[in-house]
């Protein structure tokens, strides 16, 4: 029995997301752990600046149901239910954080590419997640395979 209730993983729905899937399966398959996976889009007005003159909402919505579908095939071998599997539009570390305290969630899950140096300050969604998670956060080392 896992001492967690509710996980939450964060993917960001490249090959390297079965890394983070695998060590889940690995932690807690045996377990009654309720898990909820999720893939933040950030919107194509933040994206791109929002200051292309074109209306980009059905690309929008492109990009949504095929994070859907991909989201789907990684949650199958987990057993992830439906209302478990969230594509969400908005900046990844505070929609994680948000889900978490509106979730009732007590270990956020995502994957760590390990970088150092600038890289880490300018872009580590994992880092922004731990600062100001309600919770617990494990970072899966993401390894080049």
């Amino acid at each position: 029995m896992s001492t967690y209730k509710h996980i939450l993983v964060g993917l960001d729905l490249s090959p390297e997301s079965q890394q983070v899937i695998d060590r889940v399966k690995l932690l807690f398959a045996h377990t009654d752990t309720k898990i909820s996976v999720c893939h933040i889009l950030e919107p194509l007005a933040f994206t791109y600046g929002g200051d292309i003159p074109v209306d980009l909402s059905d690309v929008q919505l492109q990009l949504e149901q095929q994070a859907k579908e991909r989201l789907a095939s990684i949650c199958e071998p987990l057993n992830v239910a439906d209302e478990n599997q969230l594509v969400i539009l908005g900046q990844p570390a505070t929609e994680m954080r948000r889900l978490a305290r509106e979730r009732d969630i007590d270990l956020i899950v995502v994957g760590s590419h390990g970088r150092h140096g600038l890289a880490l300050i300018f872009g580590s969604t994992s880092n922004s997640v731990l600062h100001g998670a309600p919770c617990d956060v494990l970072a899966v080392r993401i390894t080049d395979e």
